[in-house]
């Protein structure tokens, strides 16, 4: 179901009543949380394998996409010298740039940046799976489940969130996220796992979405363990009534989470598409917190492992890394390879519109070298998949 709202004037009335509840979702872009830690002192490394010479199948049967909210590549070299000079991303021969610019704004917000990877199309800032003239937008998943393709969205955020939304729903607002929450039951989506459980459980029109779910046979999960041992059927996982806790304190949610989601969806015979986000990667840069940002990087980095490795022994799967923007504009000003100390600084607060990089592993990864807009990401995907 699809509630696109057009009236401008109710849509100021939404957002006014709940402006409190929509600062609780966005809080870690409070510039009062901002603290300038300059320094992560490292001692947190994971283990890294190579992935060489595979010989894959001439085009994709399943695309992953993971998307590093706020991941520039001063971001992913942060996450490399914390991890003493390696990440899983080395794996990733083919690389690239992604210009994130919106159809309104030189800088983007998460809607219109998830957007433009999620349809092909620019949209303007804080828009949700429309066009730049507010026309719902088709997006990749959409695409897929016509093809009778398994469908899938994992994210450490609110899974009504920006970025994970722009795969799900078509809204007016970013903020709309009850509205957006109802267009994710309606999505027919196999796994969506994240945060938000308060927007289906405990919601100003009294309706429980997640009874909703059940009794169009989806089970509702409310942590990793139980999400694991969900067999056959859709699922929803709602982890927090808010954003899903960051990281360590989450424990290995996010790779545990994408394990589950692509031993589930790789059974489908005609292929999967698969949306992973590391989103607390921005709410580093947000907060001007070298540590919060790395960490997050080292835990993005090892959910593309998990990704990485069955993608090596099916090699019928396409992986591509990207980010919506890139948030602080981070500077990386020293380092320890050995200790996997990280100093950097951040000249701003907010997104910026620098070109973000883009990475790609498997059949049709050569199609993604040099620099792109970030609709070209959707487009290339489409092309590997015989979808265009």
């Amino acid at each position: 179901m699809c509630k696109v709202w057009k009236s401008s004037l109710l849509l100021g009335a939404i957002s006014f009543l709940s402006a409190n509840v929509a600062f609780a979702q966005e809080e870690y872009r409070d510039p009062k949380k901002r603290s300038y830690i300059e320094t992560f002192e490292g001692g947190m490394f994971h283990k890294v394998e190579r992935y060489e010479n595979v010989k894959f199948k001439k085009r994709p049967k399943n695309v992953i996409i993971m998307i590093g909210d706020g991941m520039g590549i001063a971001q992913v070299f942060a996450g490399m010298t914390a991890n003493k000079g390696e990440l899983y991303l080395e794996n990733f021969r083919y690389c690239g740039f992604s210009k994130t610019q919106s159809a309104d704004d030189y800088v983007t917000d998460s809607a219109a940046g998830g957007t433009a990877i999620a349809t092909g199309k620019k949209t303007k800032n804080h828009a949700i799976g429309l066009d730049k003239n507010g026309r719902p937008a088709k997006n990749i998943l959409e695409d897929a489940r016509d093809r009778g393709m398994m469908t899938g969205v994992v994210t450490t955020s609110l899974i009504n969130h920006a970025t994970p939304a722009a795969f799900m729903a078509h809204q007016a607002h970013r903020k709309m996220y009850e509205e957006i929450a109802w267009d994710i039951v309606d999505s027919g989506v196999d796994v969506a796992v994240g945060g938000g459980r308060k927007h289906f459980e405990g919601r100003t029109d009294g309706i429980n979405l997640s009874d909703t779910l059940r009794n169009r046979g989806v089970k509702v999960a409310y942590s990793v363990d139980e999400l694991e041992k969900h067999g056959a059927g859709p699922v929803v996982g709602l982890f927090a009534d808010m954003h899903v806790p960051h990281y360590p304190e989450r424990g290995m949610m996010l790779s545990r989470s994408v394990e589950y989601a692509i031993n589930k969806l790789e059974k489908d015979k005609d292929g999967y598409v698969l949306v992973v986000e590391g989103s607390k990667i921005d709410a580093g840069g947000h907060q001007n917190k070298t540590p919060f940002a790395v960490k997050e990087m080292l835990d993005f980095d090892q959910a593309i492992g998990v990704a990485l490795r069955h993608a090596a022994q099916d090699r019928e799967t396409l992986i591509v890394v990207t980010a919506d923007h890139e948030t602080g504009g981070m500077a990386n000003t020293g380092g320890d390879m050995e200790t996997g100390m990280v100093k950097a600084k951040f000249v701003y607060g907010k997104h910026t519109g620098i070109p973000v990089p883009v990475f790609a592993f498997g059949p049709g990864a050569e199609k993604f070298t040099g620099f792109m807009e970030n609709t070209d990401i959707h487009k290339k995907i489409k092309e590997a998949l015989k979808m265009l």
